[in-house]
């Protein structure tokens, strides 16, 4: 049995689960605002007590990689790599576009299993950071920021195959795509809870980061604007 303590702060959710053989064993999780630096200490610890009181030894930590906020981004990570370090376990990454790709794979009942799966993280004006799985979670489509328009996924939607856009990217896709087998999912984002079947896929697999010099997937860089000029 491999206890994972999982992270997840690459939106504007702050959530944390310890996790055992498909179970969540404990979790606490913020959904007002981008809260991470406040919280995620305190939601840690309480899960790590959780742990000690049950006397269950922790195997790993898994943390969301990105793409997402910059500075959730690194919180998360620094956070993970410290708890990695100090307890001596391994540290796994979980990118986050699969991750939400694999929440719609759990609480979509209505899936018949040829679905085109797409995930969309918001980033600002008529971009987006997306990719596009099957439901064996093979790409179909490579990670990337895009610029939405009209012409937007047309490889995809050309055939029959349902394509599921979700993700609080997908909001301001649904005034360019209306192809007739394009369907919004609501209400999807990234959550440490949902993050189980993707941790614990890794842990098996031995698929664990470098803790001292794995970096975010932001995607593409940070774009510092210099602040304007405050009048006297």
């Amino acid at each position: 049995m491999a206890v994972i303590l999982n992270i997840e702060t690459s939106a504007a959710a702050t959530s944390v689960a310890l996790t055992a053989e498909g179970m969540v064993l404990a979790h606490q999780e913020d959904m007002d605002g981008r809260n991470q630096a406040a919280l995620l200490s305190d939601y840690v610890k309480y899960c790590l007590d959780f742990a000690a009181e049950k006397e269950l030894k922790l195997d790993a930590v898994a943390v969301s990689m990105g793409p997402g906020s910059y500075t959730g981004l690194r919180i998360g990570l620094s956070e993970a790599k410290g708890l990695a370090y100090a307890l001596d376990v391994p540290l796994i990454g979980i990118d986050t576009l699969k991750l939400m790709a694999c929440q719609v794979m759990f609480t979509v009942d209505t899936l018949v299993g040829d679905e085109i799966f797409v995930p969309m993280v918001d980033a600002r004006r008529m971009e987006v950071y997306t990719c596009a799985y099957d439901f064996s979670l093979e790409p179909l489509m490579d990670k990337a920021p895009l610029i939405l328009d009209e012409n937007s996924y047309g490889n995809l939607l050309s055939g029959d195959r349902k394509v599921l856009f979700f993700g609080d990217g997908s909001d301001k896709a649904k005034s360019v795509i209306t192809a007739p087998n394009a369907e919004f999912v609501p209400d999807i984002r990234p959550l440490a809870i949902d993050m189980i079947a993707l941790s614990e896929q890794a842990y098996t697999r031995r698929e664990f980061l470098d803790t001292a010099y794995s970096t975010p997937d932001y995607i593409k860089d940070f774009q510092a604007t210099k602040p304007k000029d405050r009048l006297s």
